[in-house]
């Protein structure tokens, strides 16, 4: 009986999940005037792919759709190398500020993103004079503003991981010649590949869906801008377009889930290379 009812709950959750996503891509597909209809119904006799070819045909979403991937790729990459590397340091050796820097990462997640938008500005807006390529209006200001914020989740996941690993693991690496390389890449690397994965999966999901700081650095270079920015059009001061509006939502979810079935491949051969060691 209790299976059951958990088995009831679980479908019931899952369908909560999956009603918005259904009802954007619905949405997408249905005419306008189905979309504006007083009696909306969870179906479409008449699809219509009329605003996909609007979402598509927005100046400049091509370019958008590009910045978005590039900084979505350098933010996963930068933060995986980085958090890793701070998780194994936090984690396997003890020094003086260990915990006051554990500490500041909790603080760092509860400070709201609206309250350090205009000092993050100001602060990038200096920085871009002294080291070119990260002020305002580039791609390397969202990259490493993305980055600072995705590191303290991922550190503190890895930690974890790393904390699971036993030292006997390292010490028997010592024992056959490895060296401190060695053994961070060739013995850790591969037994916290799961940790990397699932941090893999948030760092994407938060560059990907980034609008704030992309509207907030990215002031006059509009060929900079990321995706999130070609929704924008659709948004007008009389009436929106709600259906080209979940057609680019609907394109935009796309690559979210295509990144995660790839990390979910590396997430599993992960977990088996780690039984087989």
């Amino acid at each position: 009986m209790r299976r059951r009812v958990a088995d009831g709950v679980a479908i019931l959750v899952a369908l909560l999940t999956v009603f918005p996503i259904y009802w954007m891509v619905l949405s997408a597909l249905k005419p306008t005037g189905e979309i504006l209809s007083a009696d909306p119904r969870p179906w479409t006799l008449h699809p219509t792919l009329d605003h996909f070819r609007s979402a598509l045909g927005v100046s400049g979403f091509g370019r958008y759709f590009l910045n978005s991937v590039v900084v979505a790729l350098a933010v996963v990459a930068l933060s995986a190398l980085i958090a890793f590397l701070a998780a194994v340091a936090l984690t396997r050796y003890r020094f003086r500020t260990r915990t006051t820097i554990l500490v500041l990462f909790l603080i760092a997640q509860m400070v709201p993103v609206e309250a350090l938008s205009i000092p993050l500005f100001f602060q990038i807006r200096d920085l871009g004079r002294t080291v070119p390529g990260v002020g305002l209006n580039t791609l390397g200001s969202l990259i490493l503003v993305q980055v600072a914020f995705s590191l303290p989740f991922a550190i503190w996941m890895l930690r974890g991981f790393v904390a699971a690993v036993p030292k006997e693991v390292e010490e028997a690496a010592i024992m056959d010649g490895a060296s401190r390389f060695t053994i961070l890449w060739r013995v850790l690397f591969p037994l916290i590949a799961p940790g990397l994965a699932a941090t893999s999966v948030f760092s994407f999901i938060l560059a990907w869906n980034d609008f704030l700081f992309a509207k907030t650095f990215i002031i006059s270079a509009t060929e900079n801008q990321t995706l999130p920015a070609a929704l924008l059009v659709f948004f007008k001061p009389d009436e929106n377009d709600w259906g080209g509006i979940m057609a680019a939502s609907t394109l935009m979810t796309i690559p979210v889930l295509v990144f995660f079935i790839f990390v979910r491949r590396r997430l599993v051969s992960g977990l088996g290379g780690a039984v087989k060691e």
